[in-house]
């Protein structure tokens, strides 16, 4: 009877044991369940926007692919996204103003240099940061900017000439701010008058008309066709 009594107590600290061990074994997993439900992802083109990952982007319609870092409540650091930041148009969007508003105030050097900056920053954008679905499109707009930027860098002191380049960049960077959206909010504004009436548009931050196609001689000829 000793020997029952022994060996029942013996079997159950041996049940107790394995017991414990599963749960350590399968603690861990549940955890990492817990922490794939929470993972936040991001827009690759609007990075505030975020969601579950396979979430459709609210801007775009784009899928949320791009890891959110996430903390716990000790700041200590879950997930970094292993991907560069996503491509911004906004400094591209603030060479074309500067540029833009120097040919409103008829400043053919300031449009220049404006011009010039512009090239640079759409030099500076790594292709690969842009989503495979509109890379192609984006390749297309920008060498065309560029060509036209160019053009404006390399022709102050010919208002006139740089004036025919922006309007065909104008088109280019309204595509842009279409496709990628900015942090700015924008007006994509009209001239009946330019090229013998054939007209142009160009972008601008403000609702007040300012023309940059003839400048002094008529600043507020034009109107405002939308909000971009």
């Amino acid at each position: 009877m000793k020997k029952l009594i022994i060996s029942t107590i013996v079997m159950a600290a041996v049940l107790t044991a394995c017991n414990s061990k599963n749960k350590e074994v399968t603690a861990p997993d549940a955890a990492a369940v817990t922490q794939n439900d929470t993972e936040l992802y991001a827009c690759s083109m609007h990075p505030e926007i975020t969601g579950k990952k396979g979430d459709k982007c609210s801007k775009c319609g784009m899928e949320l692919t791009e890891p959110v870092k996430q903390t716990t409540q000790k700041g200590a650091e879950i997930k970094t996204s292993q991907a560069s930041a996503p491509f911004s148009a906004d400094e591209i969007v603030n060479n074309y103003l500067a540029l833009k508003n120097a040919l409103t105030k008829d400043d053919t050097k300031g449009a220049a240099d404006a011009g010039k900056a512009l090239h640079a920053a759409f030099n500076k954008v790594n292709p690969d940061l842009i989503d495979a679905k509109i890379k192609a499109d984006y390749l297309d707009i920008a060498d065309d900017a560029k060509e036209h930027a160019e053009h404006i860098g390399a022709n102050g002191g010919n208002i006139e000439h740089q004036r025919e380049h922006f309007a065909l960049l104008s088109k280019d960077m309204n595509d842009v701010i279409m496709v990628f959206g900015t942090s700015k909010t924008l007006y994509q504004d009209y001239c009946p008058m330019y090229d013998g009436g054939k007209g142009a548009i160009w972008v601008s931050e403000t609702k007040e008309i300012k023309n940059p196609y003839y400048g002094s001689k008529m600043l507020t000829c034009g109107s405002m066709k939308k909000q971009l």
